[in-house]
């Protein structure tokens, strides 16, 4: 009930294959309101339902590339809950630094306007 209220977050969540099973982990479902003390814990694991191929080749690529399975979104299908999932390689770490170093011009780039447009409105 909580999901169709639209009230889920997939941050921080990733997909993990343990003994040929594939659960979402760290996704925040929070407990429904009007629930009793039978509620579920809003950041427990969750068994997702895959084909034993589609297993055997995600967590073939997760082993062998180092690549990470990200669910992407969450939608509503014939009354079940399904979920999106991708496989993604993470930044190397030259990655890393040229996306910083870019962050931090722009940040220059907006104190510089700021500062001029600051200065041309007094004078």
């Amino acid at each position: 009930k909580s999901l169709r209220m639209g009230r889920a977050s997939l941050t921080e969540s990733w997909v993990e294959i343990d003994r040929g099973e594939a659960w979402l982990q760290h996704a925040h479902i929070p407990m429904y309101i009007n629930g009793t003390w039978s509620n579920h814990a809003p950041l427990r694991k969750r068994k997702l339902l895959l084909h034993r191929r589609e297993i055997d080749k995600l967590s073939g690529q997760v082993v062998a590339k180092g690549h990470t399975i990200v669910p992407l979104e969450l939608y509503f299908s014939s009354g079940r809950v399904k979920v999106k999932i991708a496989l993604a390689r993470g930044k190397q770490e030259w990655d890393k630094r040229q996306t910083l170093r870019e962050q931090q011009d722009q940040r220059e780039a907006q104190r510089a306007m700021k500062d001029w447009n600051r200065r041309a409105s007094v004078g």
